[in-house]
């Protein structure tokens, strides 16, 4: 889950407007990415990481399952070199889809690549998405247990209902001509 995670905290990063040196710093050590400082974080290599971020992006912004196949393969291609199963640092042992020797965008693509393909075997290429509250186009991954998550949050899922019952009771005042006052609490 690391890889999927991390794909989705970096267009949720990229998304908020958040993007920085510092922040992408903090995102890959929480992702166990090794050699991370923010020496290495140069313009150059955090202008690669936001076009593969916007790349990352295409894949939760599919909609279906044949578009996210495809958009999948585009970001294997380019970002699994190779995969091996590795033990170390006391983790279980888990996949590596690029090599030590790699520079730290390839091991970014590699990860994410290789986490999101994973997750859409195991979610049959379903349970990731956008926010469904307007404006707010934040991606999200399903781990719930009946796969049908629709917002990133439960704000952004109470935000949305609280606006649609609005809507809908001033929906009704207007139809009905005459003022509908608001439940009291």
């Amino acid at each position: 889950m690391i890889g999927v995670r991390l794909a989705e905290d970096l267009v949720n990063l990229a998304c908020s407007g958040g993007w920085s040196p510092s922040a992408v710093c903090r995102l890959l050590r929480r992702s166990f990415v090794r050699s991370v400082d923010l020496d290495a974080l140069d313009d150059t290599t955090m202008q690669s990481l936001r076009d593969w971020t916007h790349q990352l992006r295409s894949v939760f912004d599919s909609d279906s399952v044949a578009a996210r196949t495809e958009h999948m393969n585009v970001i294997l291609e380019d970002g699994v070199r190779a995969v091996r199963l590795a033990v170390h640092d006391g983790l279980p042992p888990h996949l590596h889809f690029a090599g030590a020797e790699d520079d730290l965008v390839q091991r970014v693509k590699a990860l994410t690549s290789g986490g999101l393909a994973i997750f859409a075997v195991e979610a049959e290429a379903g349970r990731m998405g956008i926010c469904a509250r307007p404006g707010c186009g934040r991606v999200f991954v399903d781990t719930s247990k009946n796969g049908r998550r629709a917002y990133c949050s439960a704000k952004c899922g109470n935000t949305h209902a609280v606006h649609r019952y609005r809507e809908r009771q001033q929906d009704a005042r207007h139809s009905s001509g005459r003022r509908v006052s608001a439940p009291t609490r």
